[in-house]
């Protein structure tokens, strides 16, 4: 007879987000998630095959609600300038919070590359959306007279994505987004 699951997966796999988010891959047990997320080893192991299933699982998450999120935010902008201002802005101020957590998807390449190659391919594809989407708001700007047209949009959007991975890995080294807000009005200055 088959047991049915009986706990939310998809509060679980948040929940691990947390977890690995804030201590990281390789600091995370699996005593440690079993525990936080009020399972037993066992029924992990059937939802998600080992702790590299569920640490997947949380970035797809991650992906899926945080990433996806500053997206959109991105494409209901009033003007390029300043919907890219709020994206960088708003992605600096999360990373500095909580003393300096970074970014998930940059702490999983710091973390785990240049070994794990699923975990390369998850922040990509979140890297290659982030990357057309900025872009889709440059086509529209320069088709617009917004920003200087001798732009490329797609180099100026993987420069802003470039641009944005090292300042979220400034965030965990000086967690202060006061101090890194100005870094953003430098890199707008591309757009001119």
């Amino acid at each position: 007879m088959v047991r049915t699951r009986e706990f939310d997966t998809e509060a679980a796999v948040s929940r691990a987000m947390e977890l690995f988010w804030s201590r990281g891959y390789e600091a995370t047990s699996v005593r440690d998630l079993t525990q936080h997320l009020g399972l037993g080893q066992g029924s992990l192991y059937a939802a998600f095959g080992d702790k590299d299933g569920l640490y997947r699982a949380a970035l797809e998450h991650y992906r899926a609600t945080l990433a996806a999120t500053a997206l959109e935010s991105l494409k209901n902008g009033a003007d390029a300038r300043s919907a890219i201002r709020t994206l960088l802005v708003e992605r600096v101020r999360i990373a500095a919070a909580d003393d300096g957590r970074g970014c998930l998807a940059v702490n999983a390449v710091c973390e785990r590359l240049p070994g794990d190659a699923a975990t390369r391919r998850t922040v990509r594809d979140m890297q290659d959306a982030s990357q057309e989407a900025i872009a889709e708001v440059l086509c529209v700007a320069a088709e617009r007279g917004e920003i200087a047209a001798r732009h490329d949009p797609p180099t100026l959007a993987a420069f802003l994505v470039t641009f944005l991975n090292g300042l979220l890995v400034s965030a965990k080294i000086t967690p202060d987004a006061r101090a890194l807000e100005p870094l953003v009005e430098v890199a707008l200055a591309a757009l001119d």
